[in-house]
């Protein structure tokens, strides 16, 4: 195959901003994302893949067999045709709902917790929102630089979004604390944050917490919005794939039945997170991307 990747802005998504993954397969002390973002890219070079950093796709449409993406790169406007496309484009991260957010984006509000941003709050407290597994990854390693973590969750705890093995550190972590039932309902300082308000969302009583740094870990949705139509999403905007799409009308005139990842657009799978039903893991998204690569073989198949 003469495989183009394109990528927006870094390889590796929301798994390359990960502070340390754990559960995949063959690091048994764990990796960052970062680091493992930056071996599947020299994996990818080896293997003839070439890439295109930053590309922004603009659009996909279907022309005489061939697929066809509008790029926008370095400023400037061009076509990418190919027999078959996997979209992998992943998340976009949700904002916080709080006043004064906007003020402090990369200035004390992160999206990742890494060792840059490790060090810029080592000995403070610091807030993790989220229940998820990203929140978890984080809290645990920056409890290892700051002085006190707050992990501050909408739910009544971690059991239901997070995974046994990582909340059970978490909670047994003596310098994580767990605030169930709160939201940040402001953030305040001056260039860089300061201090957040915090609210409990069942009692309603609010309290400040001086802290240089939250680090936002609330989930996100699909990045969607530049698919055609004929592009079959699920009800939140996930690419919905297989069995899901094989009665669907585009796939009446084909002799074939849409492979596992292939989307209602025969010659076009997904894989990853952006895939409707897809497991939110590393390793499953590696996984996908292995089926979908002997999905386009069974296509270009009949094209020889």
């Amino acid at each position: 195959l003469r495989t183009v990747v394109l990528e927006g802005y870094a390889p590796g998504g929301q798994a390359g901003s990960s502070s340390l993954i754990e559960n995949f397969f063959g690091f048994p002390t764990g990796i960052s994302g970062g680091e493992l973002a930056f071996r599947a890219q020299l994996q990818a070079y080896r293997f003839g893949a070439k890439f295109s950093t930053p590309a922004q796709a603009l659009s996909l449409t279907l022309n005489g067999g061939e697929h066809r993406a509008t790029l926008r790169v370095e400023g400037c406007n061009c076509l990418l045709h190919a027999k078959c496309a996997i979209i992998a484009t992943g998340v976009n991260y949700h904002r916080l709902d709080a006043e004064g957010r906007e003020n402090f984006e990369c200035a004390g509000l992160y999206y990742a917790a890494t060792a840059r941003e490790g060090r810029l709050c080592s000995g403070s407290t610091v807030v993790v929102v989220g229940g998820g597994n990203s929140a978890g990854q984080a809290a645990m390693f920056l409890s290892e630089c700051a002085k006190k973590v707050l992990l501050v969750i909408r739910g009544d705890g971690l059991s239901k979004t997070m995974s046994t093995y990582l909340s059970r550190r978490v909670a047994v972590k003596e310098n994580i604390e767990i605030l169930t039932n709160t939201e940040v309902k402001q953030m305040m300082g001056g260039k860089v944050l300061e201090a957040i308000e915090l609210e409990n969302t069942k009692t309603h009583e609010r309290w400040m917490v001086q802290t240089p740094a939250v680090f936002s870990m609330i989930g996100a949705k699909p990045c969607t919005s530049w698919l055609p139509p004929e592009i079959e999403l699920d009800d939140k905007g996930f690419i919905k794939t297989g069995l899901s799409v094989s009665n669907l009308a585009t796939w009446k005139t084909v002799e074939r039945p849409p492979g596992p990842l292939e989307t209602s657009w025969p010659g076009v799978f997904a894989a990853g997170d952006v895939r409707s039903g897809s497991v939110k893991r590393c390793a499953a998204a590696v996984g996908e991307g292995g089926m979908a690569v002997e999905g386009v073989h069974e296509v270009l198949k009949t094209y020889s």
